[in-house]
């Protein structure tokens, strides 16, 4: 199924590659920029009834749009960005469907249970989206923090998943290698994800045809989901056709006599 995505940079909406995001604004390779604001777009996802979509901060300066993209579509997307537990409770109470946790979960590189907890004591196991996105590092994958830069110890595997699954409801996975480059998905990740999460998956990286949507709906028999950035025309991409996206979701549940949502 095709999740959307608001990616903000400095209160604009954007489509970077995202491993450029060294904080060096000058090195950023931007994709696209657009003329419209996040509520713009947020509008736009609730009225074609999207959910699951996910709305990211990179870097400051994007708190105002993200506010009035959640108050244009109240529940209808998720937050991540430099979440903590000392502001997640209020991006809830603004709107968020759910929060979006990554590097704050990890100190030197490791996974730190006391700020897993912390999290978890604030925000409800099923308000809360982990976030492993990772690059390929010989057979395994392995998962970056900070703006995508820095390794850490932790690698997917059934036990990565089966642990985590206990403290949110949903996994958030970049591919990190062919993110923003609209080269094609990683269906190797794809496949390990469909077979090791226990809970939805919403995989991001290089998807650039319907095709993707497709092979990724059928081979993850829909515990996979597929977000689509730069590809899209509706930000500025030659690959796939917004209301495309739309409809597809609409057939695939039709097929499997689910609700599009």
């Amino acid at each position: 199924m095709f999740r959307p995505c608001i990616d903000l940079h400095g209160g604009l909406v954007k489509q970077v590659v995202g491993s450029t995001l060294t904080g060096d604004v000058d090195d950023l390779e931007t994709n696209f920029t657009s003329d419209h604001d996040a509520a713009w777009y947020a509008s736009m996802f609730r009225d074609d009834e999207l959910v699951g979509g996910h709305m990211i901060r990179l870097g400051p300066g994007n708190d105002a749009a993200a506010s009035a993209a959640l108050a244009a579509y109240p529940g209808g997307l998720q937050l991540g960005g430099g979440i903590t537990p000392h502001d997640a409770p209020r991006w809830l109470d603004a709107g968020a469907s759910h929060v979006i946790v990554t590097s704050w979960l990890f100190v030197d590189g490791s996974l730190d249970e006391d700020r897993l907890g912390a999290v978890a004591r604030v925000v409800p196991h099923d308000r809360l989206v982990i976030d492993l996105s990772c690059r390929r590092v010989g057979d395994d994958y392995v998962v970056y923090v900070d703006r995508w830069q820095t390794p850490t110890d932790v690698t997917l595997s059934p036990r990565t998943f089966e642990r985590l699954a206990a403290s949110c409801s949903e996994f958030l996975v970049h591919a990190v290698d062919v993110e923003g480059r609209r080269s094609g998905v990683d269906l190797d990740l794809v496949d390990r994800l469909a077979e090791w999460s226990p809970i939805p998956v919403t995989y991001a990286g290089g998807a650039n045809s319907i095709a993707d949507l497709a092979e990724v709906s059928r081979r993850s028999a829909g515990s996979v989901h597929l977000t689509i950035g730069s590809a899209l025309d509706i930000f500025g991409g030659d690959g796939v056709a917004y209301r495309d996206a739309v409809d597809f979701n609409r057939s695939w549940a039709r097929s499997r006599g689910e609700d599009a949502h």
